[in-house]
């Protein structure tokens, strides 16, 4: 989670969102993003679905079967679509986010009863720090914004 934390940074540091996911298989990352959908002019371009990419196009598959994901934000809902149609076994998030989290916190995609793939769910790791970063990126926008 602390190279989730890391990728979070680069994201804030271009003035996105400050999310970072990792994607590791057999033990070794397979793939890494951060958020820049802004940057992108992508939709799309949340930090686990470059993590995915990445790691689909490492292993050539696009079902990544046993590989966890680790993300310092509680994924959104067509973040966790994504990690069920790539069969992710674990999705490891540090903070929930209360209006839009769609694991926990507001959707429960994976307890949905036509969902046919459901990952194994470890919350709060490093939740904490996380939630400090996202904090300070939010307060530090809304002090910029002030000022102009």
């Amino acid at each position: 989670m602390k190279k989730a934390l890391e990728l979070a940074q680069q994201a804030a540091d271009l003035g996105e969102v400050p999310v970072g996911a990792l994607v590791v298989l057999d033990g070794e990352v397979a793939g890494a993003g951060f958020n820049q959908p802004i940057g992108a002019h992508d939709p799309c371009a949340h930090a686990e679905i470059i993590a995915l990419r990445e790691a689909a196009l490492r292993v050539g598959n696009y079902r990544l079967p046993g590989a966890e994901l680790y993300v310092t934000l509680e994924p959104c809902m067509m973040c966790a679509g994504a990690m069920i149609h790539a069969r992710i076994e674990r999705l490891i998030f540090a903070a929930t986010e209360p209006k839009a989290g769609a694991v926990v916190s507001q959707l429960h995609s994976f307890d949905l009863a036509h969902v046919n793939h459901r990952p194994a769910v470890t919350a709060g790791v490093l939740a904490a720090e996380c939630s400090e970063q996202l904090s300070g990126f939010f307060k530090a926008r809304r002090a910029a914004k002030r000022e102009s």
